[in-house]
């Protein structure tokens, strides 16, 4: 049990650390464009990719696949931004099933990267010796764990903002992602792999 508690712990505070917000950056974007009337289609995106970075963290943790860091701390921004990016354009758009499919790709293709930023940190934490799919799932739950607890935040602030200060919906998805596209484009330049 101590071992169980460990993992979720440590899965759950990497994706809340301040100095990993990137996970977070992702979450807010991929989620910027919903309300609290679609936690559904919120609680799929979030176990697509909950599944996309499990799947990659699984096959990283085993060896199976191997992909230089510096691609990744360069994709890991660039997905942020990729997302923040498609919700300016689609800003006040009506058609949420195609956002929702683009969203849903977006999820589970950018997991797959994500998973590979986890990685790194999962090696450092689990012992060479230890038999590793226990901890990589107990791992998982504390980063789900986390997730759905940003996410809610997100949906609070969305309500909060949308309802109280009367930003439009379509005002606060481009306030939320140009503040993301921001705080990315840094990211991106410092983690250039060429």
């Amino acid at each position: 049990m101590e071992n169980f508690m460990f993992y979720v712990q440590q899965g759950f505070f990497h994706v809340l650390d301040w100095k990993a917000y990137d996970h977070i950056l992702f979450l807010v974007a991929l989620t910027a464009i919903y309300t609290f009337s679609d936690w559904k289609r919120i609680l799929f995106l979030v176990t697509l990719f909950t599944l996309g970075h499990t799947l990659t963290l699984i096959l990283s943790a085993y060896n199976i696949i191997k992909i230089n860091a510096a691609y990744v701390e360069f994709l890991i921004p660039a997905t942020i931004f990729v997302t923040a990016l498609f919700n300016m354009f689609t800003a006040g758009k009506s058609s949420k099933k195609n956002k929702l499919s683009i969203n849903l790709l977006f999820a589970f293709f950018f997991g797959l990267i994500h998973g590979l930023g986890f990685a790194g940190y999962f090696r450092m934490i689990v012992s060479e010796n230890e038999d590793k799919m226990l901890p990589l799932l107990e791992f998982a739950l504390g980063i789900e764990g986390a997730q759905i607890l940003v996410v809610l935040i997100i949906l609070i602030l969305a309500f909060a903002f949308q309802t109280i200060f009367r930003f439009s919906k379509r005002d606060w998805v481009l306030v939320i992602s140009s503040l993301i596209m921001g705080i990315v484009i840094p990211m991106l330049i410092k983690n250039k792999f060429w």
